[in-house]
């Protein structure tokens, strides 16, 4: 049975007792750290927080169209196995390296010889595990650009699109490849929940994003031990990490995108800020719930775009805007488009 939530000033209402309703106070306090270090951050910052036992999400500019950098990488992979799954090519189907796939802004496959052949399944993980951008490139040749798009617009993302293969030299990227955090939390709560495709695909996909190499954004404050099915994306001024947090009972999605940043060293810091902060709170709620009687399962949630049952996404906060600075382009230790 699907539980509704009261609304208050945008803050989630949970009831307790006879008659009496109060914020949960972890909520509360993950709404204030949160916006108060948005407030404060390197660059311009977007983010979605999503805790997949209740539906409960909450959010700074998560509707901002922003640099998606390698994180676009995830929409490719999706389409991949979307095509897999209808029979277009297996795993094992080989795909000729060209040199238009050539990109040298991360991974090593763009040192290979034109003309050899490698299998879907490697290109898959060279593409998320080390952020391969001639992987990349040679996957959305393989399914199709425009095919990607139209797939994410069907699964109802709105600030997702590829207006171009990946190629990292100059500042054209930024606009070629676009997302959202809310479009990123909506594709990972459906994998969180074997609905992306299909089960098999959404558990295959998940352990590729838990293969990734790259852990220096979201995993890095948190336990060394805890599964984490993410994907990084970074340019000149741009840090971005989305992905799957199982944090013993208390499962959540995050999406964190910054761009425009001052130096990606406190990008990367005000990332790790929002990672542990998140995980302490929500941690802290899953307490709070047990306290209250109210252990909730994971359960999938219906989609209202799918047309089956009503959707229980509630925002504890609202949007709030923050400054944003003027370009300041820095050196980019971290690799990948």
């Amino acid at each position: 049975m699907r539980l509704a939530f009261a609304l208050a000033f945008s803050a989630s209402l949970f009831p307790v007792g006879a008659n009496a309703q109060i914020t949960p106070e972890p909520l509360a306090l993950l709404q204030s750290q949160l916006s108060a270090m948005s407030m404060r951050a390197p660059g311009h910052v977007a983010l979605e927080v999503k805790d997949l036992s209740t539906g409960l999400t909450s959010s700074v500019n998560a509707s901002a169209s922003m640099p998606a950098a390698s994180t676009i990488k995830v929409p490719v992979m999706v389409e991949v196995f979307r095509q897999l799954t209808i029979g277009k090519f297996d795993l094992n189907t080989r795909v000729r390296l060209r040199t238009s796939d050539k990109d040298w802004g991360s991974g090593s496959l763009c040192d290979a010889s034109v003309g050899i052949a490698y299998p879907v399944s490697q290109l898959l993980n060279a593409m998320i595990t080390v952020s391969d951008n001639t992987a990349a490139n040679m996957l959305i040749r393989l399914v199709g650009r425009r095919r990607i798009n139209r797939t994410m617009a069907e699964l109802g993302l709105h600030h997702t699109t590829l207006s171009d293969f990946i190629h990292t030299e100059g500042w054209g990227i930024r606009n070629t490849l676009r997302s959202s955090p809310a479009d990123m939390v909506r594709l990972l709560s459906k994998m969180a929940h074997d609905k992306l495709i299909d089960e098999w695909s959404s558990r295959q996909m998940i352990a590729i994003l838990e293969a990734d190499q790259i852990n220096t954004l979201v995993p890095q404050p948190l336990p060394i031990d805890l599964e984490i099915a993410h994907k990084t994306g970074s340019l000149h001024d741009t840090l971005n990490d989305v992905g799957i947090v199982y944090a013993n009972h208390e499962p959540y999605v995050i999406a964190v995108m910054t761009t425009q940043l001052s130096t990606l060293g406190a990008g990367r810091r005000f990332i790790r800020k929002v990672s542990k902060t998140t995980y302490d709170d929500l941690l802290s709620f899953a307490d709070w719930r047990d306290t209250n009687g109210m252990n909730l399962p994971l359960t999938p949630q219906a989609d209202a775009q799918e047309g089956v049952g009503v959707p229980i996404d509630t925002p504890f906060w609202g949007q709030n805007p923050v400054p944003t600075p003027k370009p300041h382009p820095t050196e980019n230790p971290d690799g990948g488009g």
